[in-house]
């Protein structure tokens, strides 16, 4: 055997060397294949630090790559602004404090170049910087408000006045806020009157303490410029005609233009029996392309369509093209674009013929004489037809007794006796006779029985139980009384309940609480919108509803990057079915903008916004409340209901009655629809003026108060708001888990009505009502486990709210102003 085992190892040992041969002839093949070939994934990444250092050549070819990345980045951001024709560079010059003057300011920052240019005290005023070969366009914004906002919506620049001997004021700081909170593009500082400190050694330290300040709300902002000094004057004008100004985002989705000149031609003659008439409004396109299908919103007038867009050349451009008209005798304007077939209307609501078509669908809602107790989820529970009344109380009757026997006893059967049951018309009912617990019952999770066999009926759960006796109406009011009274004392100390209501002793709670339904989850249980289609707003149904926003947006905006009269072009903008009341109001000397709204932007939808609140705000803020919202270019007074935020399978938010300082929420009301994040302002109106014309004047620098910030989100239909009220009880005897509750209800049919809701109480116990005691509303409840005597029972009912409409901030404003 050995000689054989010997010779059977030598030639396994030939076969595998000749293996080996062939493996490795046929790897060196294959490696000589890919000879300079790198191999994809962790195997081809240089691992050695002299293999990571790149050559000087490719260092070079990074640095020239990324040089002219940079360099055509900023030729097509610079492009507007270059040319004879090129748009004028927009500076707003904003006061921080009232001792400082913007037109002084701006003749600072002239003389340093040298340039004589009359310059108002409010308004704008263009100078032509013939040093940097660019067209500067200075917006002099006063302290008021609104006026400051509209100006910085549409700078390119913003400067800040600050004054060497007064420190900001309160204003001061609310124009701040609200200058960073709506979107800023870039921005420099400079203090007027550091000349006139004494001594001079003071000056550095003023300067450094302004440069502090302002770094606190613009942290960008790297040096306070003195226009005492014509040297750091001369600088600023240089940045302002140099640097590339960084833009606002929500801005650049659109096309905007400040308005440089506005005109009624043929005035007040010119108007339609209605009052309305055209408007030319001229300026410089910016942002995107401006197409005349697209409707567009001017300041706080209004939205309007477009009748046409013609070219507006500056004066010396307008000479020549004049001359050469004359020549071929034609003097018309230049028209750039027109509205098509696809123009936007100015509806906001669908038509009601579409839906009455699209209601014909819907099912017939379920009607109050149809219900059977409470709505839990998408069910009724417990009519009155299945469930017995009160005057038919199941009789107590000794165990094996027939039905044909119980017919010959009387209602006044003691039930003292362990050997009684409970005799039903229906013997297969489950719930009373303590058999499996069904998930329609409302009860699922709770073990009735200890986890036992149910048998054919059980003892008494009360160890000397006697018949319940209703108290008298007196010691139950008295009772009652120093109930609720104790409890108003702890809820000052423990805000346990803020949704908790208490019901009338002579109230029905199935009339009063009709509307509102039980909820096993308010995150994943499903929500049975048919019952409350009778109760929502009438124009409901006639909202924009946006199956896939996402989608929809990117659709949009890449919409608004083709076509329209390029950014750049100076033009008349020809509106029709401007309102006479418009021309009334007009002040010359605000700043007015006009923003072209992305397609379906003026329709009105269930409209849904972010909202902080200040944490500095003194006191919550009620739901309901009136404020006056701020979103990109247009202005709202809005009664928003306050949700909590995030999201949940079944889309059903709860409904907060208070926002709390510091606390953020989601604000709703029914409005126009905003695509994008775009940042929004929540103004209230200020109560603390002295003069009472403050509150009423629009304009007025006291009459608002910035108190929240936020953002544009998603509209959307389907998203309820459930507002939850607590139903709470006290627990009059406890035995074990079994617990009589009183003061909860106070009719049995109340208690019949809302048997399938769950219990629960503030120290987590949860439980379901077992049966109905007496005529005042005292039930038996079982819970999860034995509960504390100081402890509260409770049940949640949830009701669904709906948004309220939003108005223009200006019309309702003016209309106050002008009574």
């Amino acid at each position: 055997m050995a000689p054989f085992v010997g010779h059977h190892h030598r030639s396994t040992t030939k076969v595998s060397q000749k293996s080996f041969k062939s493996r490795h002839a046929t790897k060196s093949a294959l490696k000589e294949q890919s000879k300079g070939k790198i191999e994809s994934g962790e195997r081809g990444i240089r691992r050695t630090p002299h293999q990571q250092i790149m050559s000087k050549l490719d260092r070079r070819n990074k640095a020239k790559q990324k040089r002219l990345t940079n360099h055509i980045e900023h030729a097509k951001a610079t492009s507007v602004f270059s040319g004879r024709d090129g748009a004028p560079r927009i500076v707003a010059v904003v006061p921080l404090s009232d001792d400082v003057s913007v037109a002084a300011a701006v003749r600072s920052l002239n003389a340093s170049l040298d340039l004589e240019e009359e310059v108002p005290e409010e308004g704008w005023v263009r100078i032509n910087v013939d040093r940097f070969k660019q067209k500067v366009s200075y917006i002099l914004a006063g302290r008021d408000l609104m006026p400051v906002l509209d100006a910085c919506q549409v700078a390119d620049y913003v400067v800040f006045v600050l004054s060497a001997e007064r420190e900001v004021d309160q204003h001061g700081e609310l124009l701040l806020k609200s200058i960073e909170s709506q979107g800023v593009s870039n921005c420099f500082t400079v203090v007027q009157g550091l000349d006139v400190v004494e001594p001079p050694k003071r000056r550095s330290q003023i300067v450094s303490s302004l440069k502090s300040f302002i770094n606190h709300f613009l942290p960008a902002v790297e040096k306070v410029f003195s226009l005492d000094s014509r040297q750091e004057s001369s600088n600023l004008v240089r940045s302002l005609c140099t640097t590339t100004p960084k833009g606002i985002r929500w801005r650049e989705d659109r096309s905007w233009m400040m308005v440089e000149d506005v005109r009624w031609p043929g005035g007040k003659s010119a108007m339609t029996d209605d009052g309305i008439g055209e408007v030319i409004l001229t300026g410089v396109v910016r942002g995107k392309g401006l197409k005349a299908d697209r409707l567009v919103q001017v300041g706080d007038w209004g939205d309007f369509q477009v009748e046409k867009i013609t070219e507006a050349p500056l004066d010396s451009r307008k000479r020549e093209k004049e001359d050469a008209m004359a020549v071929d005798g034609d003097e018309k304007d230049v028209i750039l674009d027109q509205p098509t077939n696809d123009q936007d209307d100015l509806n906001e609501l669908a038509p009601e013929e579409a839906v009455v078509e699209d209601m014909a669908d819907y099912p017939v809602s379920v009607a109050p004489s149809e219900r059977k107790g409470v709505l839990l989820d998408d069910h009724h529970y417990f009519s009155d037809e299945e469930e017995p009344s009160t005057s038919q109380k199941p009789k107590r009757l000794p165990k094996g007794t027939s039905k044909y026997q119980a017919a010959w006893y009387l209602d006044d059967v003691s039930d003292s006796g362990s050997d009684l049951e409970d005799m039903e018309d229906d013997p297969h009912d489950d719930f009373e006779m303590g058999g499996p617990v069904h998930p329609a019952d409302g009860m699922e999770g709770l073990d009735i029985n200890g986890g036992r066999e149910p048998t054919e009926a059980g003892p008494s759960e009360y160890p000397q139980s006697e018949m319940f006796l209703d108290p008298s109406p007196e010691d139950e009011a008295d009772e009652l009384a120093a109930y609720r009274k104790q409890r108003k004392t702890e809820a000052d100390e423990d805000l346990e309940f803020p949704d908790e209501i208490e019901l009338h002793p002579n109230a029905l709670a199935r009339e009063r609480l009709a509307r509102y339904r039980g909820l096993k989850s308010l995150r994943t249980s499903t929500w049975e919108t048919e019952e409350d289609k009778p109760h929502e707003p009438s124009e409901w149904p006639r909202l924009l509803e946006i199956a896939d926003y996402k989608a929809a947006k990117s659709r949009i905006l890449r919409e608004a990057l083709v076509g329209g009269v390029q950014p750049g072009t100076r033009v008349h903008i020809h509106l029709r079915g401007v309102p006479l009341s418009v021309q009334q109001r007009y002040n010359p000397s605000h700043p007015l903008s006009l923003f072209s709204l992305l397609r379906h932007e003026h329709k009105r939808t269930a409209a849904n916004y972010s909202i902080t609140l200040n944490s500095d705000y003194p006191c919550p803020v009620k739901s309901k409340t009136e404020l006056i919202l701020q979103c990109g270019p247009r202005r709202f007074v809005i009664n928003p209901l306050f949700s909590q935020a995030g999201n949940t399978p079944n889309d059903v938010h709860k409904f907060d009655r208070y926002l709390h300082p510091g606390r953020s929420a989601i604000a709703s009301f029914i409005g126009p629809l905003t695509w994008g994040s775009v940042p929004a302002l929540f103004f209230e109106r200020s109560t603390s003026a002295s003069d009472p014309e403050d509150l009423t004047s629009p304009d007025s620098p006291r009459s608002l108060q910035l108190i929240a910030t936020g953002t544009s989100l998603p509209p959307s239909l389907n998203r309820v708001i459930a507002k939850r009220i607590i139903l709470t009880g006290h627990p009059y005897k406890i035995h074990k888990r079994l617990v009589t509750v009183r003061y909860m209800f106070f009719n049995s049919e109340d208690v019949a009505w809302f048997k399938a809701l769950q219990l629960w109480t503030r120290r987590g116990r949860s439980g379901f009502i077992k049966e109905s005691l007496g005529t005042h509303g005292y039930f038996k409840a079982t819970f999860d486990g034995k509960i504390n005597p100081m402890d509260a029972v409770a049940v949640s009912l949830y009701k669904r709210v709906w948004p309220r409409s939003a108005i223009a901030w200006r019309e309702q404003a003016w209309t106050q102003h002008t009574r």
